[in-house]
Parts: structure tokens; C-alpha cells; sequence
């Protein structure tokens, strides 16, 4: 007879359906993203194998790697047969993946549209959990030369230093901005308190003979543009 322990490893299946010796006999795309996880794990339990755990990981997630990426490396650990060393391989693939997907952009990219924007500041603040206020920082062919974290708050707002993001803009030599912040909520209205500081710092740009060009709200799955919906 058969162990219960034994009978759910991944050795015991046969070759092919192994993640590592399919991933080297058929392709990395022919792997399922629970058959990569497992190889990022490498083991499962006593009563699942890599690829189930995974399955069921990314179950509770609605299969969206996004959701998980957004888990904790205490968070992971509440599953069975994942302790902390594997945690942290997950959640370090995770931000690579994340960080290989924002590094495919131009270093200096050209902003032509709200889109180009939102693809900016997407990978940067869109996954959080908190509020954070960044202004991206252009010259005069609209090229970003610069991005800068200008507040960091809670979950349902941040507060600004008007002055601050001019200082950053001054020590650059910008001559645009782009305002942005995310909604961890996933609403894309914005609140009283976002017309009202956009409408200060438009004041204030106009002043220092600044353009801005936008204020962008970001979510994991769309954006907010106020040029848009011409509140500028």
C-alpha cells in the first residue's frame, strides 16, 4: 500500500508531467502558472504536492497573480507546507516579474497621452494598499526626467506638500507635471479633497510658470484622467 505522504509527491508522477522536466522537454509556456510556482517552491505538504498547494494558493486568489503578488511573506505562510524561506521565493519572483514588466518602458518616455501615464505609474502604486502622491516630472518634448514619491498615507487618503513638488520640479529643471495617485478602493471618482488639491496646485503652476498636464488616478485594472474629463 501506497503512502499518503508518497502518493502526493511529484516524483511519484511520471516524468512528463513533472514541472521542471516539462518546462525542459515542452517549454516554459507549456507550463500552467501553478506548475511555475511549484518549481519556485519546490515541495508541497503531506497531503498535497507543489502543484496542488499552488493550485489551491491561486484558487483563493481568483487565479490572478496580480492578488498574490499583493500577499505577504506572514501572509503565505498561513498555507500549509509554505515556510518562510518559500515565501520569500514567491514573493521575490513576484516583484521580479513586476519590476521586469516596468522596465520594458523607454528611461525616459515620452508622455502623448493620459495612457502613457497611467503605464508609467501602473507597476509603481497600483498594487498598494495604501495612498501614495507622485509627480512624474517632464521636459519641454514632454520626456519623463524624473518620478518622485511625494506623500505617502493611509488607505483612504495622503497629505500633500504643495511645496515639495515644486522644489522637485526646480531641482531637475522640469517644466511639466503630471500629478498621480492610486485608489487602493479600485474607484476611479475622485473625492472632493483630489479636485480641490489639483485645483491648488494648478493655481500654483500657473505662478511658477509650470504646465500641468494631468492628474492621473490609478488602479490595478484602470485609470482617471482629469485632462480627460477636462478638469484642468
Amino acid at each position: 500500500m501506497v503512502s499518503q505522504s508518497k502518493r502526493f509527491t511529484i516524483k511519484s508522477w511520471s516524468e512528463s508531467d513533472r514541472p521542471r522536466e516539462k518546462l525542459l522537454h515542452k517549454g516554459k509556456s507549456a507550463l500552467s502558472d501553478a506548475e511555475l510556482l511549484a518549481i519556485i517552491i519546490g515541495s508541497g505538504n503531506r497531503s498535497e504536492s507543489a502543484v496542488e498547494l499552488c493550485k489551491r494558493l491561486l484558487k483563493d486568489k481568483d487565479h490572478q497573480l496580480r492578488l498574490l503578488s499583493k500577499m505577504s511573506v506572514e501572509e503565505l505562510q498561513d498555507y500549509k507546507g509554505i515556510g518562510e524561506a518559500k515565501a520569500i521565493s514567491i514573493v521575490a519572483t513576484l516583484e521580479l516579474g513586476k519590476r521586469h514588466g516596468n522596465a520594458d518602458l523607454p528611461i525616459f518616455p515620452k508622455i502623448s497621452s493620459s495612457y502613457d501615464g497611467y503605464k508609467v505609474m501602473k507597476s509603481i502604486i497600483a498594487d498598494l494598499e495604501h495612498e501614495e502622491f507622485w509627480v512624474l516630472l517632464l521636459d519641454n518634448s514632454n520626456k519623463v526626467i524624473n518620478k518622485q514619491q511625494i506623500s505617502k498615507g493611509g488607505i483612504t487618503s495622503t497629505t500633500v506638500d504643495i511645496r515639495l513638488i515644486f522644489k522637485k520640479a526646480l531641482s531637475c529643471g522640469a517644466v511639466a507635471l503630471i500629478l498621480a495617485h492610486n485608489h487602493p478602493s479600485g474607484t476611479l471618482k475622485p473625492s472632493r479633497l483630489d479636485i480641490k488639491l489639483t485645483e491648488k496646485i494648478k493655481k500654483a503652476t500657473m505662478l511658477m510658470d509650470f504646465k500641468l498636464l494631468d492628474h492621473i488616478i490609478v488602479t490595478d485594472k484602470s485609470y482617471y484622467s482629469f485632462a480627460d474629463q477636462q478638469l484642468l
